[in-house]
């Protein structure tokens, strides 16, 4: 008869699962409003301040959690994208419907700039930008006269500003707008594009609070 899982094991999943509802609450809480207080997501998750505290000392701390996992499936993605080999235009399409879905630049919307991030986030930033330009270098023949690297980043945030009450119909409303943007990146575009593309300073330098 096979040993059911012990205690440890248990309490260890419990705890995986409490962290996980508050790293959900804190990510619905902070992108409402970015200025609410951590006891605002101890409220939102149903656990007590104590347990909140016991896994994050402050609220700083709890926003680099965020951020960082936020850029850690950033990463994932685009890995994916350069794995791909597929045609051009369907790799960079489904790279960019994966990331609105992930809505990633909603946390970039709100909390850039609102706590100091470590190196280890500056690195794993380094490593997103790094892979975004051999992504973007892969595809960009399929991709309209003028477009850079990192219009991609503020594209995001365009799409990730349309956000209404009901979470179904965001998500229905940006994989609208994300089509009606994809055909405006598609190469074939009749007219140049208006003033130079953000540089990577400029997207990375709001980090810095």
């Amino acid at each position: 008869m096979p040993d059911g899982p012990s205690p440890l094991s248990g309490r260890r999943a419990q705890a995986a699962r409490n962290d996980q509802i508050i790293l959900e609450s804190a990510r619905a809480v902070f992108i409402a409003d970015p200025g609410a207080p951590i006891s605002e997501v101890a409220k939102h998750a149903g656990v007590g301040i104590s347990a909140l505290y016991s896994r994050y000392a402050s609220k700083e701390d709890l926003l680099r959690k965020l951020c960082s996992d936020g850029l850690q499936r950033f990463v994932d993605e685009t890995e994916a994208a350069v794995a791909d080999d597929r045609d051009p235009w369907t790799v960079f399409s489904e790279f960019m419907g994966r990331l609105v879905d992930a809505d990633t630049s909603s946390l970039t919307l709100a909390l850039a700039g609102r706590f100091t991030p470590t190196p280890e986030m500056f690195a794993l930033a380094e490593r997103a930008n790094e892979l975004t330009v051999e992504l973007f270098e892969r595809t960009k023949a399929v991709l309209r006269d003028g477009l850079e690297v990192h219009d991609l980043s503020l594209v995001f945030e365009l799409i990730a500003a349309i956000k209404l009450p009901d979470r179904a119909r965001t998500a229905q409303l940006r994989r609208r707008y994300l089509a009606v943007v994809l055909d405006g990146l598609r190469a074939g575009g009749a007219n140049g594009l208006p003033g130079p593309a953000p540089s990577w300073q400029e997207i990375n330098e709001r980090w810095v609070a």
